[in-house]
């Protein structure tokens, strides 16, 4: 799958290169420099001198020689092992050479390593014991500098302290990099205009490689300080789909660029030195798309995967990217739930539930008794604590499945060495066994189990892998009774992922991975806690002053594994599956009320009779609660309701848009714009679009149609509380103490040219404004503020009517009666007051028990919410009634408006 592939693009670039070595002969965190052509010279000086043909090449943790003739092993000597490294020839007791006999380096070291001999992929074989060898170089005036850059590199190999040494290769490395600069005759074209260069590495799973970023007009360039493995990486800006900011190390430094619209493969992963670098190429990049490709959000996949357009296996994938996990980087590669707990059946029963794994769990608590055991460490462990000691995903384990196709990477992981092999990924149903049982292992999958690749199963390369205990060999991978072959292993494995029962529970292993169960007190309910280390914000790098505390931390950071971003803070909607799809279908986005069919035995309130109103307000108070839904794990701060009744949407202060069915009573969407607050909602005609105000200081366009955010308006210096729109006017409230009026229609698709909002009036208060309503012809505006003053302006001319001081805190909720005589509003100390519009003068006032959050009235009754977990009130106000129409549903959508709760309400009335 994607490591498989990407394994063969670097054999391709082998292939260009025509080349054994590759950067995975290099320690971790070990750089490549430079190479020469040379001769290694055997037996000098004797009867049985010879010379082999081969390149030289310069690290900074090591010599490598690599002879054109494959029969021949690569030899790899360590700095730190080496006794003497000068010109041959020179004077044993000087460092600095009286005599030069020829082009030569002379090493004398205490142990070197053979690899790939006749280019077969094994352990590496070690010889020790004290050893000299010559090397002669084709341009022999370089000896002297080659020379000098050993001698410099094996002092920091021989620094006490892996801080130091980490810090003196870093300086030698960053001054090399000052030295050179990116060559501007590699551009495609002499018209190319330059935006930006900086330094960077291009990582690679396990080893990353530094050189020069440059990016113009029409092109990202890589050029490797080394060369290797070709002169330059080029990508074509009209050719990039995706790009995506990375942790590398959990630090901001990392760009992903994807050529490609659902590959895990991305086409060049950068990690930089400077975060600003970093996002200085992602703006550059991320403007040119802005005009050439769709944005993808979290919520757009959700959408798709919820109605079946996405399969479970392409949006753990979508998620997987998102997430910052990527086939380059072993300690945040992709990762996958198992599905299946049955490995020892002849049959996969896939109707079966006691076939499959609980996707409510971690790994670490399927085993009850392990569990146990694990929570008691838990308890009596000192902060910070934790459940497991080891991760779900780590490089070790990632390679570990993929040892046969990957041996290099598990050789320069494991210092040339393959693992013991009875610990080797032998048997499916041995490796769930000890996933369930072992005391540390709680390893999930990786996506090759759900791919078409069956080469991670298949001991093809006819690898080595040892004997185990039994005399075995260890060849192919042992499968599961149900499994006539590898082919058939993945095809019933595909199938396993995308089954009904997966498919209704996968949502409950999103949240452990990327939701709300990640951290925090979730986290520990669901037996989901790791080591903090592994997660984003665990440590900050920066802070740590000590080297080899830092280095320390790094390497552990990189080799534990890293616990993917957090793509969700609330529950995760369950998939709309076949049996609930025809109930969850929506209606027409642009179906009017006079479209929309009324149910058999439902009424519309618009052809009841006055009396009938009348009689509907007066039983009021007969309504009963219908149905309660948790869907936000903060306070509600806005509904809206499509004319049809099928959708109710909600904002709420836990950051998220909600898309809620009544039909089938299931979340269907769950957008986050932002991290902070939302604070209202409205749909816009024809209920294709709703519009969110938040408290970042924005106002938010959500396509229903196509998923995603269409529009952005920044209109605001502080938090917005309130919108209205009408006639294409859209009100906005803000903390900023304003109201502004804006005119202007939305973009009618995502992708579409920006539109821009003009503003048509600012009406200014003294204070934070909370709260705002339109007149029914929006000639009128009331607006409440923070202090309890309520103000009345003429829109048309963008003046005060009145200003009226009615309430001795903030003002939570204001409207006009229908007639727009009057406008009613609610306090946070409990007052109801009803003020005259034409004379501005305090005609009514009651008090509740306590405040009332918000309001529906018909100039006579009002039906209000308190902050308490108790139904509407119903209350009359001694004001003369008018006619109202109420909503033409026989139902009322309520929040809670307790700071503590996050459900929605559903009320019925017989009306």
């Amino acid at each position: 799958m994607a490591f498989i592939r990407k394994k063969r693009r670097e054999q391709q670039l082998q292939l260009y290169s025509k080349e054994r070595f590759s950067l995975l002969l290099l320690n971790l965190e070990e750089y490549y420099f430079e190479q020469h052509t040379a001769n290694h010279i055997r037996h000098k000086g004797s009867q049985n001198e010879r010379k082999i043909r081969g390149s030289l090449k310069i690290c900074s943790k090591s010599v490598i020689f690599e002879p054109d003739a494959i029969s021949q092993p690569i030899i790899k000597i360590p700095l730190r092992d080496c006794i003497k490294i000068g010109k041959h020839g020179e004077n044993g007791a000087n460092r600095h050479f009286a005599k030069v006999v020829s082009g030569g380096i002379s090493l004398i070291f205490s142990q070197v390593y053979f690899i790939k001999e006749h280019n077969i992929v094994a352990p590496y074989k070690i010889e020790r014991g004290t050893m000299e060898y010559v090397f002669e170089l084709d341009v022999s005036g370089k000896v002297e500098g080659v020379v000098e850059t050993l001698l410099q590199l094996h002092r920091a190999s021989c620094l006490d302290k892996l801080g130091d040494q980490t810090a003196m290769i870093t300086a030698i490395l960053q001054s090399r990099l000052a030295r050179t600069s990116f060559d501007k005759n590699r551009f495609q074209s002499v018209s190319e205009k330059l935006h930006m260069e900086c330094k960077a590495e291009m990582v690679t799973p396990l080893v990353t490689n530094p050189g020069h970023v440059c990016i113009t007009d029409t092109n990202l360039y890589f050029q490797p300080l080394n060369g290797y493995p070709k002169p330059m990486v080029q990508i074509t800006l009209h050719d990039v789909r995706r790009i995506y900011k990375r942790r590398h190390g959990l630090m901001p430094l990392g760009l992903e660029v994807f050529c490609t619209e659902d590959d895990l493969c991305s086409d060049v992963y950068l990690k930089f030195y400077e975060r600003q670098d970093r996002d200085d190429l992602y703006f550059y990049i991320a403007t040119y798309l802005e005009h050439h490709v769709a944005e993808r959000t979290a919520e757009g996949y959700t959408l798709q995967w919820q109605r079946g357009l996405l399969s479970n296996y392409q949006y753990l994938l979508h998620l997987n990217t998102l997430a910052d996990r990527s086939c380059n980087d072993l300690s945040q590669y992709p990762v996958f739930p198992w599905v299946v707990g049955d490995y020892s059946s002849s049959e996969l029963d896939l109707s079966n539930p006691g076939t499959f794994r609980d996707l409510s769990k971690p790994v670490g608590a399927l085993n009850k008794e392990r569990l146990e055991r694990l929570l008691t460490r838990y308890q009596e462990m000192p902060e910070p604590k934790f459940m497991y000691g080891s991760h779900y995903s780590s490089p070790g384990y990632v390679l570990f499945y993929l040892v046969r196709i990957a041996p290099e990477y598990m050789l320069c992981l494991q210092n040339g060495r393959f693992d013991n092999a009875d610990r080797m990924f032998n048997s499916i149903a041995e490796t769930w066994k000890n996933c369930l049982d072992g005391a540390t292992d709680f390893k999930e999958l990786i996506p090759e189990f759900y791919g078409d690749d069956v080469s991670f199963l298949v001991n093809s390369l006819k690898l080595d892998l040892g004997k185990r205990q039994g005399g075995q060999m260890v060849d192919d991978v042992e499968l599961p009774p149900w499994a006539r072959s590898p082919e058939d292993f993945l095809q019933k494995s595909r199938d396993a992922l995308e089954s009904d029962y997966v498919s209704e529970h996968l949502h409950e292993w999103i949240d452990l991975v990327f939701g709300y169960k990640q951290k925090g007190r979730d986290a520990v309910g669901a037996h989901n806690v790791f080591h903090p280390l592994t997660y984003e914000g665990g440590v900050d790098l920066n802070s740590i002053e000590d080297p080899d505390e830092k280095v320390a931390m790094l390497t552990q950071i990189l080799e534990f594994g890293q616990t993917p971003k957090q793509l969700f803070v609330t529950p995760h909607p369950r998939r709309i599956t076949p049996k609930f799809k025809s109930l969850s279908q929506p209606s027409s986005y642009n179906a009017s009320t006079a479209d929309t069919p009324v149910s058999p035995g439902e009424e519309s309130f618009e052809d009841l009779t006055e009396e009938s109103r009348t009689l509907a307000w007066s039983n009021i108070t007969r309504l009963q609660l219908h149905e309660q839904h948790k869907i936000h794990k903060e306070a509600v701060t806005g509904i809206a309701v499509s004319r049809s009744g099928s959708s109710v949407f909600t904002t709420s202060q836990d950051s998220t848009l909600k898309m809620f069915s009544k039909e089938s009573k299931m979340l269907q969407r769950s957008i986050s714009f932002s991290n902070m607050a939302l604070s209202s909602c409205l749909l816009l005609p024809g209920d294709a679009t709703v519009v969110s105000s938040s408290w970042d200081n924005n106002v938010y366009f959500y396509s229903i149609a196509f998923g995603r955010r269409q529009d952005t308006l920044m209109g605001h210096d502080d938090a917005v509380s309130k919108i209205c729109w009408h006639d294409n006017r859209l009100y906005s409230a803000s903390w900023d103490s304003t109201v502004k009026v804006w005119s202007g229609v939305p973009a009618e698709m995502p992708g579409s040219r920006r539109h821009q909002f003009d503003l048509l009036a600012e009406l200014e208060h003294d204070v934070s404004v909370d709260t705002i309503s339109l007149s029914a012809a929006s000639t009128l505006l009331v607006s409440g503020t923070k202090e309890g003053t309520v103000t009345i302006w003429d829109l048309t001319a963008a003046t005060i009517l009145h200003q009226i001081p009615c309430h001795s805190g903030t003002v939570c909720d204001t409207a006009f009666s229908p007639d727009s005589r009057h406008v009613l509003s609610a306090g946070a100390d409990g007052c109801l007051n009803v003020v005259d519009v034409q004379t501005g003068m305090l005609i009514s006032s009651m008090t509740s028990e306590e405040p009332q959050r918000c309001f529906l009235w018909d100039g006579n009754s009002v039906l209000s919410g308190s902050q308490s977990d108790e139904p509407f009130s119903s209350r009359k106000l001694p004001v003369c009634p008018v006619p109202w129409t109420f909503p033409s549903r026989s139902w009322l959508v309520r929040p809670s408006a307790s700071p503590g709760l996050r459900d929605i309400r559903l009320q019925n009335g017989s009306f």
